[in-house]
């Protein structure tokens, strides 16, 4: 799905990896970590996709939000995880974003 996104200005964290084999948890990891975001003040909505690449975009309300969430107790758990078990290579981008668009049908 798309996420509904207020009028800009808003940020965007673009998270690219790639996996190692095998779930290990994985899953019910990714499952959790988009349960406790969407609890997080300044919050605004995913979306994600995987194939051989996966990238996953988060939308917040401003820095602090970003802030706030990257130490959240859990959401570091997940990050070490990530680091050790899950992830092979991963980058992550922090964008403004300054304009939006697009239809509905």
């Amino acid at each position: 799905m798309i996420a509904h996104t207020p009028e800009p200005p808003y940020y965007a964290v673009i998270f690219s990896t790639i996996r190692t084999e095998g779930d290990r948890g994985y899953s019910d990891m990714a499952a959790l970590m988009e349960e406790l975001a969407q609890k997080q003040k300044g919050y605004l909505g995913i979306e994600s996709a995987r194939t051989q690449m996966g990238i996953t975009v988060s939308y917040w309300k401003d820095l602090e939000s970003i802030r706030s969430w990257k130490q959240h107790t859990e959401h570091v758990i997940a990050q070490k995880k990530g680091k050790a078990i899950w992830y092979s290579k991963y980058k992550l981008r922090i964008a403004k974003v300054e304009r939006d668009y697009g239809f509905e049908e």
